[in-house]
């Protein structure tokens, strides 16, 4: 079924399922008068829940106001994005992952992870074990007593991943936030995001210039035109998901085909 057709389903019964996200011909422009310019769209666009979405293109053509746009920093110019069935807001909607993990320097590991279980709701009594657990999903058991500045720049994006993961909302956001990391740490963030990802089947939004990082992480993959962004391939990643041998996922001949062609379409939408 497509994620068209999932959306109809849902709104025959009156449901909208939780995570989920529509974009229904979305445009924005940034500036007025003669100095607008149009960033992104027309879009449409369906993301079911429990999908991993990755967002795909040149610089420039949108990827980034996309995400927030579903996330509910800024609302469209045209059009209209629901999550869940209602207008985004800001700081509820989605778990949100920039590009640098914007901690705070002057809190322990504990401490950032801490703010975002306060502003999440979390009881108190009940922050010890959600942040043992949101730790371990990271794979950062042990280090909540250390500071920011004493963990390696990849474990400092672990720890953002766990604090978008804190408020357990259906919806993970996440903006190129491996693109200042060294390879190895890159690839293996990917796999934890991934593995995350399955674990707790929430919708996520990845944003990447990497049609390597893509084809790794996503159930689909959209590739955007340049300026301003329209949908230039929509693409089904069937490659397997859940517990699988990363090294031999990537080695693949499917997984080299599959680069292949959203690299071809990144360029040809750059193009065009």
């Amino acid at each position: 079924m497509s994620s068209r057709e999932i959306t109809q389903a849902a709104a025959g019964t009156g449901t909208v399922p939780a995570g989920s996200v529509r974009l229904d011909h979305v445009t924005h422009r940034y500036g007025r008068g003669g100095e607008a310019f149009t960033a992104v769209g027309p879009v449409d666009l369906t993301v079911p829940d429990g999908e991993f979405l990755v967002l795909v293109g040149a610089s420039g053509c949108g990827k980034s106001t996309l995400l927030r746009l579903i996330a509910g920093f800024e609302q469209p110019t045209q059009g209209s994005v629901l999550v869940s069935g209602g207008r985004p807001r800001p700081g509820e909607t989605a778990g949100v992952v920039f590009q640098t993990p914007r901690l705070f320097p002057w809190r322990t590991v504990r401490g950032n992870i801490d703010v975002a279980l306060r502003y999440a709701g979390v009881d108190r009594a009940q922050w010890p074990r959600r942040r043992a657990e949101l730790l371990a999903r990271v794979g950062l058991e042990g280090t909540e007593n250390r500071r920011t500045w004493e963990i390696s720049g990849g474990q400092q994006q672990r720890v953002a991943i766990a604090r978008a993961l804190a408020a357990e909302n259906p919806l993970l956001l996440l903006d190129e936030p491996f693109a200042a990391l060294d390879a190895l740490t890159r690839e293996r963030l990917q796999e934890d995001v991934r593995r995350v990802a399955d674990l707790t089947g929430r919708t996520t939004v990845f944003v990447t210039h990497s049609a390597d990082e893509a084809v790794f992480l996503g159930s689909r993959i959209v590739v955007l035109t340049r300026s301003p962004g329209t949908v230039a391939l929509d693409l089904p990643i069937t490659l397997p998901r859940g517990d699988v041998d990363a090294e031999g996922l990537r080695g693949s001949q499917e997984f080299a085909e599959l680069r292949a062609e959203v690299a071809h379409a990144v360029k040809a939408a750059a193009a065009a």
